[in-house]
């Protein structure tokens, strides 16, 4: 990582150094590599290091600290800050800052683990204690997407089919002291939270806590359901429902009745569908999405350079990673649907192109994923409009309760109107005609009118979209 981030060393060189000696070892898991293969891989890591920069990777601690310190105010300037701070109106003259802490270890054997979870289930809202870990590993490992982890409770872990014990089961102890945690942190910060912890030698160490991205969906129901609890006051939980929150709520879902060819399935990881043409990179999604195209972006697994391409594609596929990965944090912050862990998805970014089986997905063909089922699937299927109940009637009830100022649409057709009064609109503010005109047969008699050549060719067309019109209206 440090090679990483401070040096400017891809990844994916140290990666493929891991995996052969995995393949060599053979094995699948990084803790599963004996002393000696370790020992080897750190020599094979120093050996790239200086195969890439020319100079020997640094030993001296004061160094490797300045040079991490630099790394992350000179981070302040890169594409992803950039973009980041597009997307969130974040002023650039704030700057940054530098925390230094002492390191603690999950990787120091079989009773040391590191994790991520959150207090409240970020996809839907429920309250349930919501998270991954990996045995000897440390976080960067969970959050890159780099092992596929386990599930902190038995309920998750039965919910995802997972063979794999959870913390519950693997860590009885230690799962109670961090349940008690989260119930500390949800009543001081009075919201959800996003956590990180590591276990060095038996000990539980909470590194950070933040307030946690989530979904349209569960930002709706945390916000009722604190409500609900005390935690908060109604006018609290309307103030935390941004206006972009609320309108991805009337993004569409896949249509239960339409066909679909399912060629994979991963996990759930941020709900929602979308259809798209593949693409392999960040920049190739930027670049067609500017284009009129909608796309896919499908990686291997995300990171934080991939944020402009997160934000211009319609959802993102990964076959890597699990529920709290890089794609999926940011994709249900931003109200992607993403499909994450999907194993089965062999990606080849030198063809630009991705195989299941036998079946063979080149960029620029179209494929649709469900971020509610996992599955991804060819071509285009069709989508229904959202069902708005339940959390929904409930927030629009209590603003009602708080508002001053009346609620009307802007409808241009009947449909709309329909629509708009469902939604709970008080009547119509502006009507605009001409789109009623340009169904069907309706948009014969408007050329007609256009293009008649007197005055009573010109009115017999009037005549006939007057009906139309007092037909629409009446």
């Amino acid at each position: 990582m440090y090679s990483d981030v401070v040096l400017g060393i891809e990844l994916h060189n140290f990666e493929k150094l891991l995996e052969r000696s995995k393949k060599k070892r053979g094995v699948t898991q990084d803790h599963e590599l004996q002393p000696k293969d370790l020992e080897q891989l750190v020599k094979d890591y120093k050996a790239c290091v200086y195969l890439q920069l020319g100079e020997e990777f640094p030993e001296d601690p004061q160094q490797q600290l300045w040079g991490a310190v630099g790394a992350v105010f000179g981070s302040w300037m890169n594409q992803r800050a950039k973009t980041y701070r597009k997307l969130h109106d974040i002023p650039q003259e704030w700057g940054t800052a530098v925390n230094v802490q002492a390191m603690v270890f999950g990787n120091m054997g079989n009773d040391c683990a590191t994790g991520v979870a959150f207090t409240r289930n970020p996809s839907n809202g429920a309250k349930d204690f919501y998270g991954e870990f990996l045995v000897n590993a440390q976080g960067e490992d969970v959050v890159a997407g780099i092992r596929t982890p386990q599930e902190l409770t038995i309920k998750a872990r039965k919910s995802h089919g997972s063979d794999l014990p959870s913390l519950e089961e693997v860590m009885p102890g230690i799962f109670r002291e961090l349940e008690n945690v989260r119930h500390q942190l949800e009543n001081h910060y009075r919201d959800m939270q996003d956590i990180e912890f590591t276990i060095q030698q038996g000990k539980l160490y909470m590194l950070q806590t933040r307030t946690g991205k989530r979904t349209a969906h569960a930002a709706l129901q945390i916000a009722v359901d604190m409500a609900n609890e005390g935690l908060i006051s109604k006018s609290q939980a309307l103030m935390r429902l941004k206006p972009d929150l609320i309108d991805q709520l009337l993004h569409p879902t896949l249509d239960p009745k339409a066909k679909k060819t399912v060629i994979a399935k991963g996990l759930p990881a941020s709900p929602g569908a979308a259809a798209g043409k593949v693409v392999f990179s960040a920049d190739e999604a930027v670049t067609r999405s500017e284009n009129g195209d909608k796309v896919i972006l499908v990686r291997i697994e995300t990171s934080p350079d991939d944020i402009h391409g997160l934000h211009a594609a319609e959802g993102v596929l990964t076959t890597r990673g699990g529920m709290t990965s890089h794609a999926a944090v940011v994709a249900r912050g931003m109200g992607r649907p993403c499909v994450a862990g999907a194993g089965e998805v062999k990606v080849n970014y030198s063809s630009a192109s991705f195989e299941v089986g036998n079946v063979v997905v080149r960029e620029g063909q179209l494929i649709t994923i469900d971020g509610v089922t996992g599955e991804v699937m060819l071509g285009e299927v069709p989508t229904v409009p959202p069902q708005l109940s339940g959390a929904f009637g409930t927030v629009m009830s209590w603003a009602d309760e708080f508002r001053t100022m009346q609620v009307r649409a802007n409808a241009e057709t009947p449909a709309d109107a329909r629509q708009a009064k469902e939604f709970g609109c008080e009547g119509i503010g502006l009507v605009r005609t001409e789109h009623m005109f340009f169904e069907g047969g309706r948009i014969v008699a408007m050329r007609q009118m256009i293009l008649a050549s007197d005055k009573t060719d010109r009115q017999a067309a009037l005549d006939k979209l007057l009906a139309m019109q007092r037909e629409d209206i009446t």
